[in-house]
């Protein structure tokens, strides 16, 4: 059974979602939230593993959501559901934490199945996001960060510390805390954990090395 959380602030959307994933026998709605602040205390209670993120919330909005959420429980996995395609909103939603972005017009087959996919470790995307995220991200081109930078980025991927990155690059644990303190300006992360999460999606590196 998929333990899901819903955050949508529309109340009909939400109750609407909530009667349709209600009759689908491998998925139990645990919760549903009506903001980014009550999914992301919503999530810490009942620990989905799967949350279904709208993007545009108040009190907290759905990037911001998932940030905090997936930082508190990397092991939960977010997918975004909203009706904009807007490419940097992608971007940032999948640069927090999300796993995968689906549109609110796709059909209910397809939303089932991008939630069994999340759950199991997959990304699901729509054909939409899909082409909106790779012409993005080859405008953005890694965030203009150098090449020893993306060096040092996709040790860290791989779990390696600073002395261990140090030695393989053949430079000082302080040029490598430097590089780091650069990085998590350039992609806009605080800490090795979301940065190695920001390699992963962007391809940067190699999971061990």
């Amino acid at each position: 059974m998929i333990r899901l959380l819903l955050a949508e602030d529309h109340s009909l959307v939400r109750a609407g979602l909530a009667d349709l994933l209600g009759n689908v026998a491998d998925i139990e709605l645990v919760a549903a939230a009506a903001d980014g602040a009550e999914a992301v205390a919503l999530a810490a209670e009942h620990r989905p593993r799967v949350v279904l993120m709208d993007l545009l919330m108040p009190e907290l909005d759905g990037i911001e959501a998932t940030r905090r959420i997936v930082r508190a429980d990397p092991g939960v996995q977010v997918v975004v559901l909203t009706s904009f395609s807007d490419r940097e909103r992608i971007l940032d939603a999948l640069d927090a934490g999300a796993i995968g972005f689906l549109l609110k017009d796709a059909e209910p087959d397809e939303l089932f199945r991008g939630i069994r996919a999340a759950a199991r470790g997959e990304s699901p995307l729509s054909p939409k996001a899909a082409r909106e995220v790779l012409l993005a991200r080859s405008e953005r081109d890694d965030r203009g960060l150098t090449e020893r930078e993306l060096d040092v980025l996709g040790l860290v991927r791989a779990g390696l510390s600073n002395k261990l990155i140090a030695r393989r690059l053949d430079i000082s644990e302080k040029t490598v805390k430097a590089h780091m303190t650069s990085i998590f300006q350039r992609i806009g992360v605080s800490d090795r954990t979301q940065a190695a999460l920001w390699a992963e999606r962007h391809g940067v590196g190699h999971p061990r090395a």
